[in-house]
């Protein structure tokens, strides 16, 4: 196959219309590559089109136009092979009350075709730390161990590529830390593809070595996270007065802020100002500076920036 273990091209999906709902285009025409082996962040705000992408990927919405081929097999032409290259952890808690853990892996698997000397249920219910509820019916599990559950549903059929729609809205930090270790172990040690869709943008910064924001149906950004965050120039230079001024240091392109912790904040672009030029203005205004620190843009600017940029 490919160094490309996702490939859209063109990809379009139109709603009908209904009574007097008028029809909804929620992709316009994306293209996008997901690396294999990656580590790979859909990002966008409500409503941007990120779940319809992930159900056509997922097999479950046919789309209006476009192609998507996933490791290598074309939706069009091998749509069980595509699909069986691809597993799902969704973000609603869909499961069967009535079913133990190891009964709905057992059922997932099966509708996959796996054969029972090919299953791996306990090792899964291992992974995701429900060994010790392998027969407990699912209805008994709490909200953060069902979403484990989901976790090894999508990992029954041996995935290549997996997708975890918001797997840690509303869990508990531990829950959340469990997650992400076992995602870091899938693929580090398995080589798995993972494309992760989040509303911590936090989350995507520390974790995704690439990537995408959709917004309205279409990718408006799309670039290693490193590059995402070097898009915007703008630097804080965060100084510690002996004694904070009466008149905050002004000038030309640096914007001054006195912050609840007694520091100065002095913002401005990297590209028209020099860090030096700041210390200047504030030695200027007569301030002594007792300590100093810079602060960098974060991807939740990144994103307010593109999206809003997008809106306009």
């Amino acid at each position: 196959m490919s160094t490309d273990a996702i490939q859209i091209t063109g990809l379009r999906k139109t709603y009908s219309g209904t009574g007097k709902q008028p029809a909804k285009e929620a992709l316009r025409g994306v293209d996008l590559t997901v690396p294999s082996g990656s580590v790979f962040g859909l990002l966008g705000p409500n409503g941007a089109g990120k779940s319809t992408l992930i159900n056509i990927l997922a097999g479950l919405v046919t789309k209006s136009a476009g192609s998507v081929t996933i490791w290598g097999w074309d939706q069009d032409i091998n749509p069980r092979q595509s699909r069986a290259a691809i597993g799902v952890m969704p973000q609603e808690l869909n499961l069967d009350p009535f079913f133990t853990p190891r009964g709905a892996l057992e059922v997932q698997a099966g509708l996959y075709g796996v054969p029972k000397s090919q299953r791996r249920s306990d090792e899964i219910l291992k992974l995701v730390g429900l060994t010790d509820k392998a027969e407990a019916y699912a209805r008994t599990l709490s909200g953060g161990m069902r979403r484990r559950l989901l976790l090894g549903k999508a990992l029954v059929h041996h995935p290549q590529v997996l997708v975890l729609d918001e797997p840690t809205a509303g869990v508990d930090i531990e829950l959340r830390q469990m997650l992400w270790e076992n995602v870091r172990k899938l693929n580090r040690e398995r080589g798995m593809t993972i494309i992760l869709t989040t509303h911590y943008l936090e989350e995507a910064e520390e974790m995704c070595d690439q990537i995408a924001i959709i917004n309205h149906g279409a990718v408006v950004a799309r670039d290693s996270t490193a590059n995402l965050l070097g898009q915007l120039d703008t630097r804080t230079l965060v100084i510690m007065p002996n004694i904070m001024p009466a008149t905050l240091p002004t000038a030309p392109g640096i914007e001054a802020q006195a912050r609840s912790d007694g520091s100065l904040a002095l913002s401005y672009h990297a590209t028209t100002t020099d860090a030096e030029d700041v210390l200047q203005v504030v030695r200027d205004a007569g301030v002594r500076i007792r300590d100093v620190r810079t602060e960098q843009a974060d991807l939740q600017d990144v994103f307010l920036a593109l999206t809003r940029s997008d809106a306009a």
